[in-house]
């Protein structure tokens, strides 16, 4: 019987819910996650060596952290004690070290499992250091945040992260079979149906089998098809919170789709974001930023385009505006790629910070007084206007530093032609010097 049930004081025939009655009883029963938990699995490898060390679990939801942590505990003989960081504070944890070294001193190991660890504060991770370091416990944390975003450094490196995969639908075809074994009755889907049943769960075992459970519980005369599932059972919101990793993680994903001109891989995780309740706005200005640091002057008219779909978006708002974002992913995604501007502004400002205060030749200086003209500020100075082909070829970088080239234009779209006009000056400033 489930631990939550034994600690809510509920009997053996108290009713259950089905994701805890197939909860597995051994590592073999985990599914989706071979990499961890298969004969080659790096949990695998720990056990054999008879040592496990402390873990930090990172995946997302209903992947089977908990369960991982509890069958851990069990082929090591370690005594299994859980806690939540949502609801713990120092005295639950001050009690759970003081168990945990009696416990010790009376030959029983103990595997403290913390769900949701990254929601304790710096001192509340800094307080497992100590006895993670003496053997007390050992510490196994489950988050579904980035650990080196959420984690402070000390505890980290005295843990090994291990990452839980998304259920696929190998797996989830896995549980769901499990679950009419259990319940010898077979889910009244159709194929197209139960397909749509994982896209539901998004990758999740723990609400595929709540939704699996409803659907056992129900007596239907024929198969339900696609439409039906969806009107039965309401639409899961993606898992996804605009203020963490998963935010920064599709909009690098769109990003780097439109730089390999991959319009319709950006389409899809444009569409993925605003799904997610993501601002348009938002999403538009990184475009604009795409706009001058991977197409640049390969099309002058991509950042035209970007700042034409933000005033659209900000004229007529969701969901009329929304088209305006549609078309600009689909114009950046199709543009030809530069990143000769954003290259050129980096090497440029490099190389300004290593020469210092180097100053101007004096021909290209005014001289407004006499003084400087007696100087020679001015002197020499060619009016590019008047000389030949509209170009005097003069010096212009400072004296003492050799010219250097920084914009270095690609062979592609509108800098092809950029890069004509630069040969062509190039040659007339050989010829003149």
């Amino acid at each position: 019987m489930s631990d939550l049930f034994i600690s809510a004081n509920l009997e053996d025939g108290a009713p259950r819910p089905l994701a805890d009655r197939l909860r597995p009883k051994k590592l073999n029963d985990v599914v989706g996650q071979d990499h961890l938990t298969g004969q080659d699995g790096t949990l695998r490898r720990m056990l054999k060596a008879g040592r496990l060390s402390s873990i930090v679990f990172w995946g997302p939801p209903g992947t089977g952290k908990t369960t991982t942590a509890r069958l851990l505990a069990e082929d090591i003989d370690l005594y299994f004690e859980q806690i939540s960081a949502v609801f713990s504070g120092v005295v639950e944890l001050r009690k759970c070290f003081d168990a945990s070294k009696e416990r010790r001193r009376n030959g029983q190991g103990t595997l403290l499992f913390v769900d949701e660890i990254h929601r304790f504060n710096r001192s509340q991770q800094d307080s497992f250091l100590p006895y993670v370091e003496d053997g007390t416990i050992v510490l196994v944390g489950a988050t579904t945040e980035n650990p080196s975003f959420e984690l402070n450094s000390a505890l980290l490196s005295r843990m090994q992260v291990l990452t839980l995969n998304r259920l696929d639908n190998n797996a989830m075809e896995n549980l769901l079979c499990r679950s009419e074994k259990l319940e010898q009755k077979k889910l009244p889907l159709t194929i197209e149906a139960r397909a749509l049943l994982y896209n539901m769960a998004d990758g999740d075992g723990r609400y595929l089998l709540n939704l699996a459970e409803i659907l056992l519980s129900l007596d239907f005369d024929k198969d339900i098809d696609a439409n039906g599932l969806l009107k039965l059972l309401q639409k899961r919101a993606p898992i996804y919170d605009k203020g963490r990793e998963g935010h920064y993680n599709l909009i690098s994903a769109l990003h780097k789709s439109l730089r390999g001109s991959d319009t319709d891989a950006a389409l899809y995780w444009t569409a993925r974001m605003l799904d997610g309740g993501d601002s348009p706005l938002y999403i538009l200005r990184r475009l604009v930023r795409f706009a001058v640091e991977d197409i640049g002057l390969a099309d002058p008219q991509a950042v035209v385009q970007a700042n034409a779909a933000c005033q659209i978006y900000e004229f007529l708002g969701s969901p009329e505006g929304d088209l305006a974002l549609t078309q600009l992913v689909i114009y950046l995604g199709t543009s030809p790629k530069s990143n000769a501007v954003y290259k050129a502004q980096k090497e440029s400002l490099k190389r300004a910070k290593q020469t210092g205060s180097l100053s101007p030749p004096k021909h290209i200086l005014n001289a407004p007084t006499k003084m400087m003209r007696d100087l020679g500020y001015g002197k020499d100075y060619q009016y590019d206007h008047e000389t030949k082909d509209g170009f005097s070829g003069q010096n212009y970088f400072p004296e003492g530093l050799k010219r250097e080239k920084y914009y270095k234009p690609v062979n592609r779209g509108f800098e092809r032609e950029v890069s004509k006009r630069l040969d062509y000056w190039t040659k007339l400033r050989a010829k003149k010097n």
